[in-house]
């Protein structure tokens, strides 16, 4: 068992902290920027909840965050009530968070400092795998302190992979959202295309499924896509930033993602006629509007 704690809980936060909690056998405490839902949390799990981040991760061994974007980061670790300012020698913070490749070096240089170690650990699998303990960990860091970390991680996680120095793991996250923008909207012009056509999209899914077109987001978004529905995980304006993070790297790395760019631009559309909730496989609603 070790001393943790989890800042942030959020759709994805509130459910890793449980796994810890619960799965992993860990001594919890939790941060959130709302008390309420701190005490919530408690009251479900068990553990303990702190007023700031500095308190919270007082004596811990493993501090984790998932928050919303990097100057909540910056808020939570370096910020006055931040995490760093009472993290113990030789603890590890774990950033769960989506963010940049430049915040993930920059505290993991501030943290080099404080005799404390970092590793940027942003997941992929949205809420259902968040709820399940069934996401994937894509970690940047050094290897003895991602050994360390890994055993703990593993409570709310399918795969864990340690990509690189830190950085890695954001950079990793990057590859995960340009794959999944382009992939969505060839799902969303497929389906579009099949109804125009008259065809059975049940029937055509069920074939094209077991071939080379299928993928995860076929196999469990296309009912609800064919339907209409749009509430099933990851939000569109979430989408939005994490792309921003993909071009503004492209831009410093010199890589071109001439489709990123394009289904951002799409994304954008579908922010326009009320969609900023909606779920990414929303690209359809824009199609048929």
């Amino acid at each position: 068992m070790a001393s943790v704690a989890f800042l942030g809980l959020g759709v994805m936060g509130y459910p890793m902290a449980a796994h810890l909690k619960n799965k992993g056998g860990h001594d919890v405490t939790v941060y959130n920027r709302s008390v309420a839902k701190a005490q919530k949390w408690v009251g479900e799990h068990g553990g303990s909840h702190a007023a700031t981040p500095r308190e919270a991760a007082r004596d811990k061994d493993f501090v984790f965050s998932c928050v919303g974007n990097d100057d909540d980061l910056r808020s939570v670790t370096i910020g006055p009530d931040g995490a760093f300012q009472s993290m113990k020698k030789g603890a590890i913070y774990i950033d769960n968070t989506t963010a940049s490749a430049e915040v993930a070096r920059e505290l993991g240089e501030k943290a080099s400092e404080l005799g404390i170690s970092f590793l940027d650990a942003p997941v992929s699998g949205g809420q259902a795998g968040a709820e399940n303990g069934a996401l994937t960990v894509m970690v940047g860091g050094d290897q003895d302190v991602f050994d360390k970390a890994k055993p703990v991680i593993d409570a709310y996680a399918k795969m864990v992979g340690l990509m690189g120095p830190t950085g890695a793991g954001q950079l990793t996250k990057m590859i995960n959202q340009i794959c999944i923008a382009g992939l969505v909207q060839g799902l969303a012009e497929g389906i579009h295309f099949g109804k125009k056509a008259g065809l059975d999209i049940e029937k055509v899914v069920e074939v094209i499924s077991k071939g080379a077109a299928g993928s995860w987001q076929m196999e469990n978004r296309h009912k609800t896509m064919n339907a209409g529905k749009y509430d099933f995980g990851f939000a569109v304006d979430w989408m939005r930033k994490d792309l921003g993070i993909c071009l503004t790297e492209a831009d410093r790395n010199g890589a071109s993602l001439p489709v990123t760019a394009l289904v951002d631009q799409f994304y954008k559309d579908v922010q326009g006629m009320g969609g900023k909730r909606w779920d990414t496989s929303s690209l359809l609603a824009r199609l048929e509007k």
